[in-house]
């Protein structure tokens, strides 16, 4: 039985643009004991891809952390499969704000060590001992309480197109980086102090709540379901929308937008601009915040020399490329020297 894709992202996105069909694109996670990730895997896999379902999703002993997309005629079935099993039942799902057919063009089901890598290995966390949850209404008011502390624990590039007001947005690269910065930051309030956390879609802040009660902190609160979820009560109750620009997402269209406010700037020229983009020279791929006018000048490049790179043939491309280490391994997002205006 086939338990992986046989199909490029070109052929399937290929497929997509034939059948024609609306799919919607979908997020959820759950922290919670599963004994054997492979065999569950295994599964997920040959279910979903009968729906054709796409996407990326991680699971492990703690639980799984799913983004992908599934036809909109198919959502009740994939739904039902979802409360088929026990931990899954009932699951909140973050539909996505702004919907793209091709925002997935792969299925990928991972076991990996952990739904979201943490760096920590202490037995006596409780991952499950969360802080509390809170909705769009008493997130507004929370954080417009000047005994609370609004912590945003995203990462710098996400933090940097957008986030909301007021928030404190650690200068990270990983979730992990984040945990014990802000553990010192905020030491001296553990006890009078409101913890207020927010993510893309809740599963950073569920561990960090976690956490953060796990190290003393009295008061912890997370938004529930991030700033998806946020976003969507904020339309459907007519609440004051306290984000500004847009959030970053983890698929093919990189960000939805949230509000009119550009709050990030040009990496190359320093132009008021929040459009990531991935450099066009492969062995460098480094992701960073690109204006169309950068755009034509360096060929949708980081630089001039990567632009000279990606203007040779492919096979000329491929052989510089040979033996190097993996680019990931050698750029950070949006970090790189090139980048003026980073």
């Amino acid at each position: 039985m086939q338990l992986y894709n046989n199909l490029s992202a070109e052929e399937r996105a290929t497929l997509i643009e034939q059948a024609g069909k609306e799919r919607l694109t979908i997020s959820f996670y759950t922290y919670a004991k599963i004994g054997n990730p492979e065999i569950f895997r295994n599964h997920l896999f040959v279910a979903w891809n009968e729906l054709d379902v796409l996407g990326r999703i991680y699971v492990a002993h703690e639980g799984i952390n799913a983004q992908l997309s599934v036809p909109a005629d198919y959502f009740q079935k994939f739904k039902e499969h979802l409360d088929s099993i026990s931990f899954l039942k009932n699951v909140r799902l973050n539909i996505a704000i702004e919907q793209d057919n091709f925002s997935f063009l792969k299925l990928k089901v991972k076991v990996r060590d952990k739904i979201l890598a943490d760096g920590l290995n202490d037995d006596t966390f409780d991952v499950t001992n969360k802080g509390v949850h809170v909705d769009a209404e008493r997130f507004n008011t929370l954080i417009e309480d000047p005994n609370t502390v609004l912590v945003d624990m995203r990462n710098h590039y996400e933090s940097e197109i957008g986030h909301f007001k007021n928030a404190v947005t650690p200068d990270v690269d990983t979730f992990r980086d984040s945990l014990a910065i802000i553990e010192e930051d905020l030491k001296t309030h553990k006890e009078d102090k409101n913890l207020v956390m927010y993510c893309t879609g809740g599963i950073r802040c569920e561990k960090a709540s976690a956490y953060y009660k796990h190290k003393g902190f009295k008061n912890v609160y997370q938004l529930e379901g991030g700033i998806i979820n946020y976003v969507r009560q904020v339309k459907e109750k007519g609440l004051e929308n306290k984000f500004i620009g847009k959030n970053f997402v983890f698929d093919q269209r990189r960000a939805e937008r949230i509000s009119e406010d550009v709050i990030a700037h040009c990496h190359q020229c320093g132009k008021p601009c929040d459009t990531h983009v991935n450099c066009a020279n492969e062995a460098c791929h480094l992701l960073f915040i690109q204006c169309p006018e950068c755009a034509e000048k360096y060929s949708n490049c980081c630089s001039e020399k990567c632009a000279e790179i990606a203007a040779l043939p492919y096979e000329e491309q491929k052989a510089l490329r040979r033996g190097q280490t993996k680019s990931n391994m050698i750029f950070k997002k949006g970090r790189s020297e090139v980048l003026k205006y980073k």
